[in-house]
């Protein structure tokens, strides 16, 4: 989206924005994008180079005001635009017809995004129908078994597969609880272990402070662990 400008027509523009005030290079800038309405903007290799031809030709001067470069159009520079001003007129125009047909390619460019997100927004929201509508069928087939009809193993001595059901089920459970059992026993062991370890640390680094541990000490205790973990194998029946 780039405006037209005829050859010299940004360049008598610039003069025509400094007869207006000083202005340093951003503020031309931030001044072409108002006049565009906000559809465009120049960029600084646009702007710069021209302003140095200008100043060049002596239709512009420059001044430092701080560590900004301030352009001020010079009498030279007002004589080129009293000459031209039938050129300004129809620079004007064609500022209007590019700002007109600017506008109209955003909002061609937004109102196909738009079209594009609504487009999105209607796939997404069918793939979610249709995950739900299977997940809803998925769930009504688990449930549409009737616990009042005959099922296979059954006759008229009794439920027989129920009877079975119930057992496997009970036989679960009770596996189930000995598991648990066993996994608090494991936890239980580890406390104590951890607790054992901590406090032998403990009693040697203060013997060791003294200079109390006699040599063998490692070796006694060595043995010492070796003759409890056979003890407690053998009271598993590993």
């Amino acid at each position: 989206m780039t405006p037209v400008f005829g050859h010299g027509h940004l360049r008598l523009y610039l003069l025509k924005l400094l007869d207006e005030s000083p202005k340093h290079g951003y503020e031309l800038i931030q001044a072409l994008s108002e006049r565009f309405g906000g559809t465009y903007a120049p960029s600084a290799g646009t702007i710069y180079p021209r302003l140095a031809k200008l100043e060049d030709e002596g239709l512009v001067t420059k001044t430092a005001d701080g560590r900004k470069t301030v352009y001020e159009i010079t009498e030279a520079g007002r004589a080129e635009l009293d000459s031209r001003e039938s050129e300004l007129t129809s620079i004007e125009n064609d500022l209007t017809d590019s700002v007109r047909r600017l506008a109209d390619e955003v909002r061609s460019g937004v109102g196909e995004a738009m079209k594009s997100l609504r487009a999105d927004l209607a796939s997404a929201a069918r793939q979610a129908r249709e995950a739900t509508d299977a997940t809803t069928q998925s769930y009504s087939s688990w449930f549409a078994f009737d616990p009042t009809q005959d099922a296979p193993g059954q006759d008229a001595k009794g439920d027989t597969s129920s009877d079975e059901t119930r057992a496997a089920d009970e036989t679960s459970a009770s596996a189930d609880a000995s598991r648990d059992a066993s996994r608090d026993e494991i936890r239980d062991v580890d406390i104590a272990l951890a607790e054992f370890r901590q406090s032998v640390r403990t009693a040697l680094r203060a013997s060791g402070a003294r200079g109390a541990v006699p040599a063998g000490t490692a070796a006694a205790f060595a043995r010492r662990l070796d003759e409890v973990r056979a003890s407690l194998l053998a009271d598993l029946g590993k």
